[in-house]
């Protein structure tokens, strides 16, 4: 009992001991308890990421004027099927293992990519592994075992002539009646934009069609006619590209091609090789070696190539503003990230505002 006395004589002279390990004890609890919050919450995003849904912001204009620089979106990858990690990485960040690829598999999507159906995937050309290459958003114009045509800056599929979607945009000359200028605060508000003039009374303007048939109707206006580069034309061959090396370097003029389809064979020859070499080579992994006329895949030597995978052929909605598969090329189906669903929030950089009008709208 005496000594039951003389402790509680010591707690009493120092009554702050007990309170301050109780309050450690607390702060510790308290620590712990926001630590697993947080880590479960990063756990459920990355899954959420991975397997469901990943944000993603519209940087350029090669789709307006379906999807506008500064539209924030909700990309599903339920629907073409997510895919298992690829790679070994930062979650959140572009930071990655170099030269280490993870065995992978796709997960069965409930809606397979079909013709015009706007996609995001990863840029084909990047050299970086899959998962980690860049992400782009256009349209898919072409399907595996189509063939796709341009004339004239026409696009066919099949041999009959692609369908013409509403906010498709391309540059367009205005030739205006004698003395009568172009107004540009008029088309703007028309829907259009004024790129430059090419002679004091023809300007170059990017709009959509239903733009074109308005402007016709001003007095003013005398034609409006198609920009069409010559065939001759090398205005885009800027860099040594397969498609740049295989066609006229021109994007108004494609030669009949046949998207590659898994099981499909293909016919190798001097003429078609310039736009299957990504295939064989980039995209499937195969040793080639060139001939005159004659290749040699993986010690073989043949005139045939058996596909793997199935490829696409994109392009972006404003088609005079687009780097798509008309300069890079095709897109296999490994590729593939997901469908845009939603637009978010968008926001105007012109105007320093959000468009209120485009929140929460579905992409179509």
């Amino acid at each position: 009992m005496a000594r039951t006395d003389k402790n509680d004589r010591k707690s009493r002279r120092n009554p702050k001991s007990g309170s301050s390990a109780e309050t450690q004890q607390k702060a510790k609890s308290w620590a712990k308890e926001w630590f697993d919050a947080l880590l479960w919450a990063a756990v459920a995003a990355i899954i959420i990421r991975t397997f469901f849904f990943e944000a993603y912001r519209i940087p350029t204009p090669s789709m307006e004027q379906t999807l506008l620089t500064g539209d924030f979106l909700i990309v599903s990858k339920m629907n073409v099927g997510p895919r298992t990690p690829m790679s070994i990485g930062v979650p959140f960040t572009s930071i990655h293992v170099p030269g280490v690829t993870l065995p992978w598999v796709r997960i069965p999507g409930f809606s397979p990519v079909k013709r015009n159906d706007i996609v995001v995937f990863n840029y084909p050309i990047d050299t970086t592994p899959i998962s980690q290459k860049t992400n782009y958003i256009k349209r898919c114009v072409a399907l595996p075992g189509d063939t796709l045509e341009i004339r004239n800056k026409v696009l066919y599929i099949n041999g009959e002539v692609a369908d013409y979607l509403d906010g498709f945009e391309q540059l367009y000359t205005v030739n205006m009646r004698e003395r009568l200028r172009l107004s540009d605060a008029k088309v703007k508000v028309a829907g259009g934009q004024i790129l430059g003039a090419e002679t004091p009374t023809s300007y170059v303007v990017n709009m959509t069609e239903q733009v074109r048939a308005d402007m016709l109707t001003w007095p003013e206006v005398e034609s409006i006619e198609p920009r069409v580069r010559p065939q001759s034309s090398n205005e885009y061959a800027r860099n040594n590209f397969t498609f740049r090396r295989g066609m006229t370097g021109n994007p108004d003029h494609i030669e009949p091609m046949v998207i590659p389809a898994k099981g499909m064979i293909l016919e190798l020859s001097p003429e078609t090789w310039p736009v299957y070499r990504d295939v064989v080579v980039r995209y499937e992994g195969n040793d080639v070696i060139v001939g005159d006329s004659t290749f040699t895949i993986n010690g073989v030597e043949t005139t045939t190539y058996l596909v793997q995978k199935d490829y696409y052929f994109m392009m972006g909605d404003n088609r005079d503003n687009s780097e798509d598969s008309r300069h890079w090329g095709f897109v296999p189906d490994d590729h593939l990230v997901g469908k845009p669903a939603l637009v978010y929030f968008s926001w105007d950089m012109e105007r320093t505002m959000p468009r209120f009008g485009r929140l929460f709208s579905t992409v179509k």
